[in-house]
């Protein structure tokens, strides 16, 4: 097992806001509510703990939210856990479980909390050379959970953040509960939530607080491509055909980029034209996201009848440390693209994306999602879904479930279309076909898509959310 480390946080300027939200909410953020916090911060960190620095939305907030507190005067860190191969799958059942199923079907009894602890045990003294008392600690997600009874006693003001969770508790959830709830109930003193129905009842709401996640419209995953970059990038990766002569980029230190890496592709026959409609999913390799779904869906209701092309994307799963499960799940695509006849398997592309620059990653992303006609994201489960945030910002019309945060972003018929049953996949290819049918439709649910996504789902939210978290944690 390894050392934790601590991960490289570039101050991000929050006045490039102003532009967006205006120059009253960006001054305010920046003054009365920042000087607030720091006030009660007085001279000591706040630490964010989990374990992994790549890979997931949880990596990407951090990486925005704390360089935009670091310009707003919080001394913000962020340190990575480590763990063997035996405690990420206990903490992937833990996940699993809190989303309402029963992953892999193994238990959680005494031998998993034995693998658990010793992770803990692990880390903590590593952590401990960190952190000074009177410090905040904010533990985020289940592995990094059975930290706080360490960090408590240390002297520290810690937060537990959980990503995850089902708005109806079931047998799965209540056993993750359980399994967790010695490692927080006597050592936490706020806990926050993407959605107030994932907490479990034995939380005390008092100390309860909703931080809905983020999105920062100036990193690389976000920012304004042209659409010749667009089309360059592509080309570059191989996702349409074309020319890649334009690739280039900001990255996130405000440096000039130009895109390298390339993507590595399941996939048969010439690439899409740029003018062929391209309907995407990007996510992890979970089943919670469910791809094989997806994919059926476009092969029985879509493609029949409509022109277009499939492509389901996720990172590198060597690259993603503390999910086990994403090699399996891309093989079980990879096995259903691989039975199809050829004419349909022409008409999808499997792509894993590189991890090993982010920025790159990122601006990949960013110009895939721009290049849709639609953006989908058919979750089983979910705890926020910032991949529906990312589409929305780009003014693409999004078709998701309406399941967790996914329906706390989209306002159906307004900012997108909400599936109510995701494994009705009649229903889904529906959505889909509608979308494809009806342009002014594709057109009035982009607009209200990026307007929401303004309005509701950028950072200058998150870090007002957080500065009242310190705040709390103060007194």
């Amino acid at each position: 097992m390894g050392t934790v480390h601590e991960i490289e946080i570039r101050t991000r300027s929050l006045s490039r806001m102003a532009g967006i939200i205006g120059e009253d909410l960006t001054t305010e953020l920046a003054g009365p509510m920042s000087a607030a916090a720091l006030e009660a911060l007085g001279t000591q960190a706040v630490f964010n703990v989990n374990s992994t620095g790549a890979g997931g939305g949880v990596a990407e907030m951090l990486r925005v939210v704390l360089g935009y507190a670091r310009d707003a005067g919080v001394d913000a860190r962020w340190l990575v856990i480590d763990g063997t191969p035996p405690f990420f799958e206990v903490t992937k059942r833990i996940h699993n479980h809190l989303y309402g199923t029963a992953g892999d079907g193994g238990p959680l009894g005494p031998d998993e909390h034995a693998v658990y602890e010793a992770a803990q045990e692990h880390n903590a003294p590593q952590l401990l050379t960190f952190v000074r008392p009177g410090d905040v600690v904010i533990l985020h997600d289940p592995q990094v959970a059975g930290l706080a009874r360490v960090m408590k006693e240390a002297g520290a003001r810690v937060a537990w953040r959980c990503h995850v969770g089902i708005d109806e508790q079931n047998e799965h959830s209540v056993v993750a509960w359980e399994f967790l709830r010695p490692y927080l109930e006597p050592y936490v003193d706020q806990y926050v939530f993407s959605r107030a129905p994932f907490a479990p009842e034995w939380i005390p709401r008092d100390r309860l607080v909703v931080v809905p996640p983020s999105i920062d419209p100036f990193s690389p995953k976000n920012q304004h491509l042209e659409p010749h970059v667009v089309q360059g990038i592509m080309a570059h990766t191989g996702l349409t055909g074309g020319l890649d002569t334009h690739t280039h980029f900001e990255r996130t230190d405000g440096t000039p980029g130009r895109l390298e890496r390339s993507i590595d592709l399941i996939s048969t026959g010439p690439r899409p034209g740029p003018d062929e409609p391209i309907i995407t999913q990007i996510s992890r390799w979970d089943s919670l996201k469910d791809m094989p779904g997806v994919l059926e869906a476009f092969v029985e209701g879509v493609a029949p009848t409509h022109p277009g092309h499939l492509i389901l994307a996720g990172p590198s799963v060597a690259a993603v440390d503390d999910d086990p499960e994403g090699a399996q799940i891309l093989a079980d695509v990879w096995a259903q693209w691989r039975s199809l006849p050829f004419a349909m398997r022409r008409r999808v592309t499997l792509a894993c994306l590189p991890m090993d620059d982010l920025d790159e990653n990122a601006v990949m992303v960013n110009a895939l999602q721009r290049h849709s006609a639609i953006v989908v994201q058919k979750s089983l489960a979910e705890g926020f879904g910032l991949t529906v945030a990312e589409a929305m910002i780009k003014s693409r019309p999004v078709v998701a479930s309406d399941v967790g945060g996914i329906a706390d972003q989209i306002v159906d018929g307004v900012s997108g279309l909400l599936l109510d049953d995701p494994t009705d996949l009649d229903a889904f290819a529906g959505l889909l076909t509608s979308v494809l049918d009806d342009e002014q439709l594709s057109a009035r649910l982009g607009e209200g898509a990026y307007r929401r996504a303004v309005d509701e789902f950028l950072v200058d939210s998150h870090l007002t959310h957080w500065l009242e978290v310190i705040l709390r944690l103060s007194t």
